[in-house]
């Protein structure tokens, strides 16, 4: 208020002035204008004006003139009041004066505020009503979407409505976290019909005016917010005030501005200006504006500004009570329809497929939430769109099975993607989906074949840059059209089609985008370009054969049409000729096929088949095995042909050839015709005439006969034989007579005639029937050969006669029983019983005449006469008398007449009578009613109780009502006259219109059709109620208050009462019917109506409809322009003709008009404007004006950049610029895409090319090819330029359509980097030969740069040594070498740079040895190798061979042989080898013999060898020998039982070296007798051996299986704690873990999944799959949440990535996802093992103790499943090569500060050290859930290890191992005793390991 009021205040000071124009004098050229003199009457009243006018113009005082306005009215003091600034005015001499020339007065045409706030009910007009709010909202969810187009995270929308009354509702609100507005672009959304081609803005990226956006997939580019109009219209539609809240990204300051239609009522009732405003600037959370006793909700939601980094806000107040209602009520069916209009910007590109198992790429990061807060106690409702899952386009999707893509190239770069949908016939019903909303055809009448699936409805729904447009359609395309023939497709399954259109923004929509202008004009042009879309691929094929082959594909894949009913088993088909098809074929009872059922037995028709037959249904048959009902496209069907009598034969065809049109009464009649052919029935005659009739009788006795008979079929005509083909049957008749006698029936009379050409078949007469009683007469047809009586199933023509034989002339009688009782005036009769001759019943005779005097007397009778006894009671109706009995009976019309009526009997007595009904009937009109009343019972009634239901009545009338009783036509009927009077009841209405103070009375008729200027007010209604008799009715406030009108609802009842209607406003769009009712409401209602159609009012204005609002400068706009006049309301009038061409005049800044054509277009009414151009001048909108007579229009023009002719270089620097050599440009390089006249060209077809001109000038750079942005510009970045030392050129140009674009050369001085180091000058003492044992030579390191000169800031950290044996294989080092041997140090000179190592390392291993010497670079992680292949580590001294080994291999064992004449000593092969003290192989080139000898203790004889010497020699070869057929002589000298030793002396011919000799004890025996036994007891030793042996082998695995059940129950005890160690540390209590029950687990997993914990949100459809694993994001999981999130945002490009085992599998994944997910196969990634510690850490020392706890991220990951292939590190290696977590900001610092000195010896592999730090990604899982599940699991290994271990303990000590153990025992101790007297000591010699004494 305060503002209004300041407002107010500046308008009151504000400065006014006048123009005033001399126009007095008469001397001036009329074709002059008059120049005006402004007078400043800001401080002057009326008398002051006067004065300073006598002044200005020098008036004398007794001069008279007269100032008027410009409309000559003449200004005195109160019009003085009402000048306004800048009013023109005139001076004249009086005020009928003609002016001398011509004047000028300045005008304001602002558009009336209505233009605002009642825009969106004009808008939405069409939209009837309520139903057009979720079209609305929709125009603020485009504003929405277009402001968060550039979020990079979630694009949030929110929908608040806010309906609790206690808080300031009703309200809406539509908040987003878009971008938000500055204050200049809140002032352009306030401006009506400013769209974002002409709008200006403040901010510096958008001063070059609005860019289309690149096109995307179904143009979901969010650029929906066009016109400048959708959302003004949207609020005001809502409501009457919108606050507009808005805070750019960037800005600390918060933009509110209000617009309410309350303002603009008190500006206007102030006369101030309507279209101002302010705009209030405050900071977030700033509400101190806003009063707390109105809008609370409003500081709720100013407080939640600050938090928000941009936002904005549309809050809509004093929204209308009939929008309440509805969005209460009705809130899921407008959140369906918004959810159906942004579906794909909902759910992505591919929509809401609730099947799709595949990833989707394009998931769409769109949020809108609606919120629904009502009063308390009621819940608020809250509802995501994503969450809608009914609404059309879901439905159309999650039903389709197949889809078709294409695509439409029209002109100017317009281009629509389209898709249809096949839903198939499945399970007998369409799978179609029902549109809730769609109408139904109103033709009732109208029969609709194929009206399933689709039925009318078009195919397409159109979408426009990705949102849909409601109201416009596609009914379909000429390729995709229902085809007049029936070809390969059938008809139905066009029917079963739904498709989607997606247009680009180059086809226009209406401004509140319900509606195209001309899609489907522009589809079917012509030039319009078809093409189909495969996997993301145009093809350039027929698109109408390939839809076709499609559809036919969809319809044999999917359609399940016929339902196989009631299975009956299998069989074997002989008929097919391919024999493996012959079986199995299924049986079936029944179909189901297009809604109709198919049963056995039934009668079809074939179609299509040579001939046509019919015959009824066998089986269905369907080949395969199957089992119960099934569906399927098709089968067969068994035909037996009809009529079976003609035709003995059974088909089958398929089930397509079944007539489905077929009527059941055309089959029949078919089989009608054919079985007309056979016999039908017999015709009988009697050639005498004595025909007997059916059921007749006859006296006994009477002859019967002759008898002809006749066979004739249904035509008519005689047969004798049989009509079947091939067959010659002759037909007889058999006659049969039967008596049907009380006992049973009997045969009289039995013939058979045959047939006779002259007299058919003919029986004689028959006289033998004689006694009484029924007969049957049967003639039956019979076949000659068999006397069958049936042909295929059927009864052969028959014919029976039913007669009797009865009693003859009556002789005597006897008197019966009389009826009682007897009533007055109704004759009674006597019974006499008549007798014939056989004293049968018989009848009187004819003569005979009874005396009655209440006796009976018969003369002649034995008994002559007998009493009589009567009871009287009422006699039968005589009369009917009718109440009142007046002559004339008056009753009003809808009144009853009330008649009462009774029978009387002759005697006026009242009686009753079964079916005694009066009925009652009125005569005189036409349609009058009927009355009947039942007097059966009560002999009385009353009738026409009912009111009389006559048509209008008018005056008087006369009916008559006649009274009878139709079952007594003897009663006399009675007639009563009735006066029918006219209603009181209101009947008629008159409606006409008079102005007040007229008589003139228009009256209007009932439906009439009226013509009103649009706009315009119809008032003066009034209105006469009359009743039946045309009476007028006076207008009562009882009657009044039940009468209603359809255009208000607000009656005033006082003007109702006066006979006065409301006014009526005539709608303002023209050439529209609008439909007004008048009604009266009692128990009967009365209507009048008319119809009023709107025509256009008094021309007003031009309307100009651009066909496209851009151009390229210099060239010409392709569409034409079209101009019209239309009234204030926008309807086109008809004042345009071809005479106007002239007179209209087209203007704009730089317009080029040589050109320009204007042309008249008498089909349409418009002028049409072409050849506009624009030659010159800045880029931007230019503003075109039309102009005609008074009327003038402009529209904005956007002017684009003409036709790239020219590259520049921006900011050019000086040249040649300076670079050092390996590194980049501190800036980039920016270069501009320019046109003809310098104008940035932002086109992106031309990409620009970055090339070198010498070859050996390298650069690094993201890209060498670059398309320029939306400014035109390009930034190339020079990460990295190397090169020879000099000046090279760079060159810049762009190509297009082969068309080379020249651009800017940049000189670059490539200087050489003092500090970069690139190779390592090593020296050493080459000619050095190294044995095992000694020290390394010294090594001499320098680091060189590129200069040749050392590195002198390097550390000795970033040197490091590595060694290793065997052969390289290139230049580096085997992956099991990971270690350094040693650090190198720094010499103390002033020459830095130059190192040195002394390697103190005595190598213990003869071989080939490498060292590996490699620099890392802290600052470019370089790495500097040399490797010194030709230091040689070998070992060739003689000297050091310090002992002599020998070496036996594992079947070594010694067997004493001992013969019968001599002792023989023979062993297996002794190997022995000759090696240093390091167990080196040192006998390389030593080559000698070996001689062994025969050694004893103390004096005794030795024995001798096989050939009788005492000593052997073997050969040395290269150190080693072979002892094989070592044995001694027999009978040889020696002392039975002595021990000996064997002694191996090497002698080696190169060296002089003594080497000890390697002893061999043994045992010797010589005696034959002692021998023996010592073979008994030694076979008896093994095998007791070998039973021990065994025994042990079981107790020895029975305590290796107990200690290692031990070592298991250790394990999973300790695993089981340290899992609930993990889990305590997780906040978990792990007393609750008491037991293994999977029930408590799975209730604990329930618990902990209902807390709020971490999970991977990442859908993983492939899991589960054959040879995948999963994605990234599900494979690890991570226990801290601060590394599980920094982690994840380091790999989260990768989080959804599907890694795979082998490369198959990821390609099965990739081709099913067409491309869209990214796979990897662990089997191609390359990974080596690396255990590297942490670079601070050097030869497992510490360089320095760092903070912050620096850990590497793959010891962080946590594998719950697939570990080995996880812990392979592939993955680690893929995904986070070797990074490091350092966990905080300061630590980090610390840590980098730290190593830079140090210059980190780490990795050839990128380091990467981040921190920890949280963020809205998708995270890893965290392990809680796992870990409680990998409790349980450990906790049931930990119980069944134990289990095992007591099993174990208890089979220990069951009685079968105690026995065991007892056996083995004894078995020990013979074994001992034996060994004892065999006098053996066994001795365990370990050859291998024996060490040679020196």
């Amino acid at each position: 208020m305060a503002e209004a009021g300041a407002e107010r205040d500046r308008r009151k000071n504000a400065p006014r002035s006048v123009c005033v124009y001399d126009c007095r004098s008469e001397s001036r050229d009329a074709s002059t204008p008059t120049p005006p003199t402004l007078l400043d009457t800001a401080e002057l009243d009326y008398s002051g004006f006067l004065r300073a006018l006598r002044q200005e113009f020098s008036l004398s005082a007794n001069e008279t003139f007269v100032i008027s306005t410009t409309d000559r009215r003449e200004i005195d003091s109160e019009l003085y009041k009402e000048l306004v600034d800048g009013k023109t005015l005139h001076l004249l001499k009086s005020v009928d004066q003609e002016l001398t020339a011509a004047t000028q007065e300045r005008i304001e045409f602002l558009p009336h505020y209505h233009t605002l706030v009642q825009c969106g009910m004009y808008e939405y007009y069409a939209s009837e009503g309520q139903k057009a709010l979720p079209y609305a909202f929709a125009e603020l969810i485009d504003n929405a979407l277009s402001a968060t187009a550039r979020n990079t995270g979630i694009r949030r929308i929110e929908i608040r409505l806010l309906f609790d009354e206690s808080q300031g509702g009703p309200a809406v609100v539509v908040m987003d976290n878009g971008c938000g507005m500055t204050s200049k672009q809140l002032n352009n959304w306030a401006v009506y019909r400013l769209s974002k081609f002409i709008r200006e803005n403040c901010i510096k990226s958008e001063e070059t005016g609005y860019v289309r956006p690149d096109p995307v997939p179904r143009s979901l580019n969010s650029d929906i917010s066009y016109f400048g109009v959708g959302g003004k219209q949207a609020v005001f539609y809502i409501g009457q005030s919108v606050r507009m809240i808005s805070k750019p990204a960037g800005s600390p300051d918060v933009h509110e501005f209000v617009m309410s239609k309350e303002d603009f009522e008190r500006k206007e009732m102030n006369r101030e200006d309507i279209y101002t405003g302010f705009i209030r600037n405050r900071k977030p959370a700033d509400c101190s504006h806003v009063s707390e006793s109105e809008e609370q909700f409003l500081q709720s939601i100013v407080m939640e500004e600050k938090e928000k980094q941009s936002f904005t806000a549309v809050i809509i107040t004093g929204v209308q009570q009939e929008h309440v209602t509805f969005l209460k009520h009705n809130f899921s069916l407008w959140t369906r329809e918004l959810a159906h209009t942004y579906h794909y910007y909902i759910h992505g590109v591919h929509g809401n497929d609730q099947r799709e198992t595949r990833k989707n790429d394009h998931v769409s990061n769109i949020d809108i939430q609606i919120s629904l807060v009502e009063r308390s106690p009621r819940i608020p409702s809250m509802l995501n769109l994503r969450e809608v899952d009914n609404d059309m386009q879901t439905l159309y999707i999650n039903s389709s099975f197949s889809t078709f893509e294409f695509k439409a190239i029209g002109a100017r770069d317009s281009f629509v993607e389209g898709l249809i949908r096949y839903h198939p016939f499945l399970y007998d019903q369409e799978t179609y989906p029902v549109d809730p909303y769609a109408l139904e055809d109103e033709d009732e009448d109208c029969l609709i074949l194929n009206s399933e699936a689709r039925g009318k409805r078009p195919v397409f729904e159109c979408f426009w840059n990705g949102r849909l447009i409601p109201y416009t359609t596609v009914s379909e395309f000429e390729w995709c059209a229902r085809p007049k023939k029936v070809g390969a497709v059938p008809l139905e399954c066009y029917n079963r089609i739904s498709g989607v259109l997606f247009a680009n923004d180059r086809f226009q929509v209406s401004t509140n985008k319900l509606t195209f202008m001309d899609l489907e004009l522009q589809l079917r042009d012509n030039n319009t370009i078809f093409t189909r879309v495969h996997n993301g691929q145009e093809l350039r094929v027929n698109i109408q054969r390939e839809f076709t082959n499609w559809l036919k594909e969809c319809h044999e894949r999917f359609d399940k049409q016929v339902m196989f009913q009631g299975f009956k088993g299998s069989m074997t088909r002989t008929d097919v000729p391919t024999k493996r098809q012959q079986s199995p074929w299924a049986v079936f009872q029944a179909i189901k096929w297009d809604g109709k059922t198919y049963k056995k037995g039934q009668c079809v028709k074939s179609v299509k088949t040579n001939p046509v037959f019919v015959g009824s249904i066998v089986h269905f048959l369907l080949y395969g095995e199957h089992e119960g009902d099934v569906y399927a496209t098709g089968g067969y069907v068994q035909i037996a042909l009809e009529p079976k009598e003609l035709y003995d034969e059974v088909r089958i065809i398929p089930i397509s050839k079944i007539d489905r049109l077929a009527a059941a009464a055309t089959i029949k009649k078919k089989i009608e015709d054919e079985l007309a052919k056979l016999p039908d029935q017999l015709r009988v005659t009697w050639p005498e005439g004595n025909a007997w009739a059916e059921d007749g009788a006859r006296p006994a006795g009477t002859l019967m006969g002759p008898i002809k008979v006749e066979i004739l079929n249904k035509k008519g005509d005689p047969v004798s034989r049989l009509p079947v083909a091939g067959t010659t049957k002759k037909l007889l008749i058999e006659l049969k007579v039967i008596w049907h006698s009380p006992k049973g029936d009997v045969q009289t009379n039995s013939y058979i005639g045959a047939h006779s050409s002259k007299w058919e078949y003919w029986f004689k007469s028959m006289g033998n029937l004689s006694k009484l009683g029924k007969y049957t007469l049967h003639l039956q047809t019979m076949l000659g050969d068999n006397s069958a009586s049936e042909w295929a199933g059927k009864r052969l023509p028959y014919y029976t006669l039913n007669f009797s034989i009865k009693e003859g002339e009556a002789i005597s009688f006897v008197l019966g029983v009389i009826s009682s009782p007897v009533h007055f005036g109704v004759p009674f009769s006597i019974p006499l019983d008549f007798r014939d001759e056989f004293d049968y019943p018989t009848q009187p005779p004819c003569d005979i005449k009874p005396q009655l005097e209440l006796k009976v007397h018969i003369p002649g009778l034995k008994q002559d006469s007998q009493s009589l006894q009567i009871v009287l009671q009422p006699g039968p109706p005589h009369t009917l008398v009718v109440f009142p009995d007046g002559d004339v009976l008056s009753v009003e019309n809808r009144t009853p007449a009330n008649f009462r009526v009774e029978i009387h009997d002759e005697y006026q007595n009242i009686t009753t009578h079964p079916k005694l009904s009066v009925r009652c009937q009125l005569l005189g009109a036409p349609d009058l009613p009927v009355d009947v009343v039942d007097c059966s019972n009560t002999g009385s009634g009353v009738l026409l109780t009912k009111p009389l239901l006559l048509k209008t009545v008018n005056a008087e009338q006369i009916l008559t009502a006649k009274f009878n009783i139709p079952n007594h036509r003897t009663v006399a009927c009675v007639e009563r006259k009735l006066r029918i009077l006219p209603s009181s009841r209101i009947s008629r209405f008159e409606v006409y219109r008079q102005e007040e103070g007229s008589e003139d009375v228009m009256v209007l008729q009932n439906g009439e059709r009226i013509d009103w200027t649009a706009g315009d007010t119809l008032g003066n209604l009034r209105f006469r109620l009359y009743d039946e008799g045309n009476r007028l009715v006076s207008l009562r406030p009882k009657l009044t208050t039940k009468i209603k009108v359809n255009w208000t609802a607000d009656i005033n009842a006082e003007e109702l009462s006066q006979g006065k209607l409301p006014a009526l406003s005539v709608p303002s769009q023209a050439q529209r019917e609008h439909f007004y009712l008048v009604s009266f409401h009692d128990k009967h209602t009365v209507n009048f109506s008319f119809i009023i159609v709107p025509r256009p009012d008094e021309p007003e204005r031009l309307r100009v409809n651009l066909s496209e609002s851009t151009v390229k400068m210099g060239e010409i706009m392709s569409g034409n322009i079209h101009v019209e006049v239309v009234d204030q309301y926008g309807n086109k009038t008809d004042c345009l003709n071809a005479e106007i061409v002239k007179t209209m005049s087209v203007s704009a800044d730089g317009l080029d008009k040589s050109a320009l054509a204007i042309e008249w277009q008498a089909s349409s009414g418009l002028l049409s404007v072409c050849g506009v151009r624009f030659v010159g001048g800045s880029l931007g909108p230019r503003e075109l004006c039309f102009k005609y007579q008074d009327m003038k229009e402009f529209v904005r023009i956007e002017v684009t950049a003409g036709p790239p002719v020219l590259i520049k270089l921006l900011n050019e620097p000086e040249m040649p610029l300076q670079v050092v050599n390996g590194q980049g440009l501190d800036a980039p390089l920016v270069v501009l895409l320019c046109d003809e006249w310098g104008n940035p060209s932002p086109d992106q077809r031309i990409a620009i090319v970055m090339k070198t001109l010498l070859p050996q000038l390298k650069i690094k750079s993201s890209v060498s090819s670059l398309s320029v942005d939306s400014e035109g510009k390009a930034y190339f970045i020079l990460e990295a330029i190397s090169g020879p030392k000099g000046e090279h050129q760079l060159e810049f140009w762009g190509s297009f359509s082969r068309n080379r674009i020249p651009g800017p050369v940049v000189k670059l001085n490539v200087i050489p980097d003092p500090n970069k180091p690139v190779e390592l000058s090593i020296e050493y003492d080459s000619a050095a030969t190294l044995c095992a044992g000694d020290i390394f030579p010294v090594f001499t390191v320098v680091v060189m740069s590129e200069e040749g000169t050392p590195v002198r800031t390097v550390c000795p950290a970033y040197l490091s040594m590595l060694l290793w044996k065997g052969t390289a294989s290139g230049l580096n080092p085997p992956s099991t070498v990971s270690h350094p041997i040693c650090s190198l140090l720094q010499l103390e000179s002033e020459d830095h740079g130059e190192f040195q190592s002394l390697l103190e390392m005595e190598m213990m291993v003869a071989c080939l040895h490498h060292l590996y010497l490699f620099f890392i670079s802290a600052d470019l992680f370089a790495m500097m190798v040399a490797c010194l292949h030709h230091l040689y580590l070998f070992f060739i001294s003689a000297d050091l061979f310090a002992a002599f080994m020998l070496c036996i291999s594992a079947q070594c064992t010694f067997f004493p042989v001992i013969s019968e004449f001599s002792i023989t000593f023979r062993s297996n092969t002794l190997f022995l080898t000759l090696q240093d003290q390091y167990s080196n192989a040192a006998g390389e080139g030593l080559d000698g013999k070996v001689i062994v000898t025969v050694k004893g203790t103390g004096d005794v004889v030795l024995p001798l060898f096989e050939n009788g010497e005492t000593s052997v020699a073997y050969s040395l070869t290269n150190g080693e020998t072979l002892i094989t057929d070592l044995a001694l002589l027999e009978n040889s000298p020696g002392v039975d039982g002595a021990e000996y030793i064997l002694q191996f002396n090497p002698e080696i011919r190169q060296t002089s070296v003594t080497i000890a000799a390697y002893s061999l004890p043994f045992r010797f025996c010589n005696d034959v007798e002692h021998q023996k036994v010592i073979v008994t007891l030694s076979k008896k030793k093994d095998r007791l051996s070998q039973t021990v042996l065994i025994y042990r082998d079981v107790f020895e695995t029975s305590k290796q299986l107990k200690s290692e059940l031990e070592c298991q129950v250790q394990d999973a005890t300790l695993k089981l704690n340290e899992l609930k160690a993990e889990l305590q540390k997780s906040g978990f209590d792990v007393s609750e873990l008491t037991t293994v029950s999977l029930l408590l687990f799975k209730a604990i997993l329930t618990k902990m999944e209902n807390q709020p914990q971490r999970k991977c949100s990442i859908p993983d459809p492939f899991k589960g799959s054959p040879k995948v694993l999963g994605k990234v994001g599900h494979l690890a999981q991570v226990e801290d949440d601060d590394a599980a999130k920094v982690i994840s945002w380091h790999i989260l490009g990768d989080m959804d990535c599907v890694v795979t085992e082998t490369t198959s599998a990821a390609k099965r994944i990739f081709d099913d996802t067409q491309g869209r997910q990214q796979v990897i196969p662990l089997e191609t990634v390359f990974w080596r093992p690396n255990d590297r510690p942490l670079p601070h850490i050097r030869n497992g020392m510490f360089l320095f103790q760092p903070i912050g706890n620096p850990v590497f991220v793959k010891d962080i990951l946590i594998f719950p499943e697939h570990v080995e292939s996880c812990n392979k590190g592939k993955l680690r290696a893929q995904n986070l090569p070797e990074s490091i977590c350092v966990f905080n900001t300061v630590s980090l610092l610390c840590f980098g500060c730290q190593l830079t000195p140090r210059m980190i010896s780490y990795s050839r592999n990128t380091m990467c050290l981040f921190i920890l730090m949280a963020g809205n990604c998708l995270v890893f899982g965290c392990v809680c859930a796992e870990l409680l599940q990998q409790c349980r699991v450990a906790m049931q290994k930990a119980s069944d290890v134990r289990s095992d271990y007591n099993s174990h303990l208890e089979h220990l000590q069951s009685p079968e191992m105690k026995q065991k153990q007892q056996e083995l025992q004894q078995q020990e101790q013979e074994l001992r005793d034996l060994e004892g007297s065999l006098g053996m000591c066994f001795r365990q010699c370990c050859f291998l390991n024996a060490k040679p004494d020196f």
